[in-house]
Parts: C-alpha cells; structure tokens; sequence
C-alpha cells in the first residue's frame, strides 16, 4: 500500500471503511443517474489523504463529451474546484470503481496523483460487466497482453481494493466482503440496465 498506511491494519481498515461508505453514498447514486441517462457504469471519487474526506466524486458522461470516463469526468470537477482551495495532488487519493483503461491512466498520471484504488480490474469489466474496450486498446494499440501495465512505477502505484480486503488480517475482513459483494450487485443491476439501452446511445465505444 502507499506510504500513507504505513503498514497499519487500523489504518487500512478506516480507508477502506471510507472507501466503500464513498461508493455506497457518493459515486453509486451518480452513477445510477449516469445509466438512466445512457451512461455507462464507471464513476471514481479523490479523497484527501489525511483524514479520507472527500472532496469530489463524478460518474461516467460520455454522452456528452467520450472522453468524459468516470475518472476524467471526476477530474473536470475536481479542476474546477478553486485553485486557491482545492488540495494538492499529492495530497490526495484517487479511488475508482474499475480499473483505469489506457485513456484515465494517462490523465491520472498528467495530473499528478501519485496513486489510485479500484473495485473491478479489467477482466471484471469485460467479463462481468461486458465491457470489453480496455483491454483490447492496451493490446491492440500498446502491445500489452493481459492488461499486465507497470502497476507500480515512478509517477504512481495502484491498488486493488478487493485484493487489500482479501489479505486484511482482521476481524473486519469478512464484513468488507459482504460489503464489496452487496456493491457489485449494485454495479450489476447498473450494467443490465446499460447493456438494455446502449444501442440507443451515441457513444462511440458501447
């Protein structure tokens, strides 16, 4: 985990107890207004290191504008927070509900976070979600199987939320799972829907 835990249970128990209360409260109900709009299911949130407050959460908007993914929606908002009042990057925690595709790792990456944390990696989201388009543009225009990028180099490190959960060592950890199960089925309810109406939807990668 990033330096910000410093291998602490406690501390990776109160993050992840934030992370999900976010998604349950925050990035899920935009979500959902997302899908009713045509939107597909991804949404992220940045949170600030110290105390896990949030300071923003965005959904996908790709009706309006595909480059609008959940994760550079959230940063448009983020950027138009005061510059005066809006915290550093460095300060802060980028959390997302799938793994970044090739599009938001490299807008992450510009802006200067020096992390991320997700729910779903890519073969949930093609899998799961049916939602194929991530790996296939990390193959197909970078030559990476597998989604196998450098998860943890000199601009940031990623995170698998579901894989901290797993190895907690805690009396929490079970209570995580059932958590991280009952937003997965949010998130499937969520990707029916989209799945139903998407044909409708000027997108250009449905």
């Amino acid at each position: 985990m990033c330096s910000l835990f410093v291998n602490s249970n406690n501390m990776t128990e109160k993050a992840l107890e934030k992370f999900l209360d976010i998604f349950n409260k925050e990035i899920l109900p935009l979500t959902e207004k997302g899908v009713d709009n045509g939107n597909k299911i991804f949404g992220a949130a940045i949170l600030k290191k110290d105390d896990f407050s949030l300071v923003v959460a965005g959904s996908n908007n790709e009706i309006e504008n595909p480059l609008w993914h959940g994760e550079t929606h959230t940063l448009k908002k983020f950027y138009e927070i005061n510059k005066d009042t809006r915290p550093s990057e460095k300060d802060c925690i980028f959390l997302s509900s799938h793994e970044p595709c090739s599009l938001c790792l490299s807008a992450i990456t510009f802006s200067g976070f020096d992390n991320f944390y997700y729910l779903f990696p890519y073969e949930t989201t093609k899998d799961e979600f049916n939602i194929p388009h991530d790996l296939k543009i990390l193959k197909e225009v970078f030559k990476i199987n597998n989604g196998e990028y450098n998860k943890e180099n000199s601009y940031w490190k990623s995170h698998d939320i579901d894989m901290l959960i797993k190895n907690l060592s805690s009396s929490k950890k079970e209570k995580f799972i059932s958590q991280l199960k009952e937003i997965k089925k949010n998130y499937i309810t969520l990707s029916n829907k989209y799945q139903m109406s998407k044909n409708k939807n000027f997108i250009p990668l449905k």
